[in-house]
């Protein structure tokens, strides 16, 4: 059994913005994993000042993990090893462990989970994801995802006066009703608790799908507050970053109560933390979707086959 890393600089075609700032660049780390000719692939992508990773370590962290994996390879597959504790705080390697384990186990064909969506027999619906920008690059952004033929966009909101973001959104909505177009919105904590209400009441005279993390991480009890007040369903995202034990996903969930968890693997826990995730959902009737997190196509088609696992799916990111 070998391991080894190849990083890779990717740039991006254009500036993506979001709230907290705008990309421009990111590294993914690719772990190969070989045996007897057979080669697994998985993808570490972290976002630096997202994920909880010390991104200026993460690669020396990748060496010493590999180093111990290599001594008991299927350890990194069972729930009551110590990888559980381990990569508790590096869920984008745990998630690059994850799937290039499960390739090069299924004979190195990037098969990770063998599933209709895999052998071409089920597809998976996905939205249209529209990025910060000026206003007017935002609009031919959705222009193009409406030609593509999306059936639900998103869009990320909260770095414009919010008059030209609701003027955009309304534009589209006269355009398109729900029943033809859905419509989400990201505001990755944009919003203040003194005028996320009124963005909400806003928001709901479009009939707007959801909106993911309207505020800051941390406001709990405003957060429950809002998830069982608001006109729009709260999907929560950053909100799930903080690792969790099983116990722990329960007596949140039951806490706050949101309408929908938005999940990623590379940071929240691979996929056996997502698993976790959406097996307490089903549980309290929350619904949920899977978003990708900047990965490139060897994540992308990781990510993929872990969702087509579940049945009736929503529109996935």
């Amino acid at each position: 059994m070998k391991a080894s890393v190849h990083s890779v600089l990717f740039d991006f075609a254009f500036e993506a913005g979001t709230s907290r700032g705008v990309l421009k660049q990111k590294t993914s780390w690719f772990i190969c994993l070989e045996h007897e000719g057979l080669c697994g692939w998985g993808e570490c992508s972290p976002i630096e000042g997202l994920s909880p990773e010390p991104i200026a370590v993460i690669e020396a962290k990748i060496y010493t993990v590999l180093e111990e994996w290599l001594k008991c390879p299927e350890a990194i597959l069972d729930v009551n090893s110590a990888w559980v504790d381990e990569l508790m705080l590096w869920p984008s390697l745990r998630f690059a462990m994850e799937t290039a384990f499960l390739d090069l186990k299924n004979g190195g064909r990037k098969l990770i989970f063998d599933t209709d969506f895999y052998n071409g027999k089920r597809s998976i619906p996905i939205n249209g994801l529209v990025w910060m920008n000026t206003v007017e690059h935002m609009q031919a952004q959705i222009e193009d995802k409406i030609k593509q033929g999306f059936q639900c966009i998103k869009l990320k909101i909260g770095q414009h006066d919010f008059e030209q973001e609701f003027l955009l959104l309304k534009q589209l909505r006269q355009r398109f009703s729900k029943e033809q177009l859905t419509i989400r919105v990201d505001a990755n904590g944009a919003y203040s608790e003194e005028q996320v209400f009124v963005v909400l009441d806003a928001l709901a005279s479009l009939d707007v799908h959801s909106i993911e993390q309207p505020i800051k991480v941390g406001h709990f009890n405003f957060l429950a507050k809002l998830c069982k007040e608001s006109p729009v369903a709260i999907a929560l995202d950053e909100e799930l970053i903080t690792p969790l034990s099983n116990e722990e996903k329960v007596a949140f969930l039951k806490f706050i109560k949101p309408q929908y968890l938005v999940l990623k693997p590379s940071l929240h826990g691979g996929f056996m933390g997502c698993a976790e995730w959406i097996n307490v959902a089903n549980q309290q009737k929350i619904d949920w979707w899977m978003t990708s997190y900047l990965e490139s196509s060897i994540g992308l088609n990781a990510i993929a086959q872990f969702v087509s696992q579940y049945p009736s799916l929503s529109y996935q990111g």
